[in-house]
């Protein structure tokens, strides 16, 4: 018979509700809730791509060699480049 000894729907005495703690749990609960339902709704929708402002251009070369310096075995040779690629490895 507990239905009896609790009344329905009170839980907690009505002077508990107004305390400062409980007002301080009860909005961590709801910033908590909003910050979860924010991630899983962000977690669900796809990723949003950013517009192509750039069209694949680099403000800088991002490779092993940038633009003025020479390759390795490259650097003491007195041919250009034109030349090894055509074959011609003759200083």
């Amino acid at each position: 018979m507990i239905a009896a000894a609790v009344p329905a729907g009170i839980l907690v005495p009505e002077a508990l509700l107004f305390t400062d703690w409980f007002r301080f749990m009860a909005a961590f609960v709801a910033v908590n809730t909003v910050m979860y339902a924010a991630l899983a709704l962000a977690k669900v929708l796809p990723k949003l791509q950013p517009p192509d402002w750039r069209r694949g251009q680099r403000s800088e070369p991002r490779g092993i060699y940038p633009d003025g310096q020479a390759e390795p075995g490259l650097a003491d040779a007195e041919y250009s480049r034109e030349e090894v690629s055509a074959g011609s490895r003759e200083p």
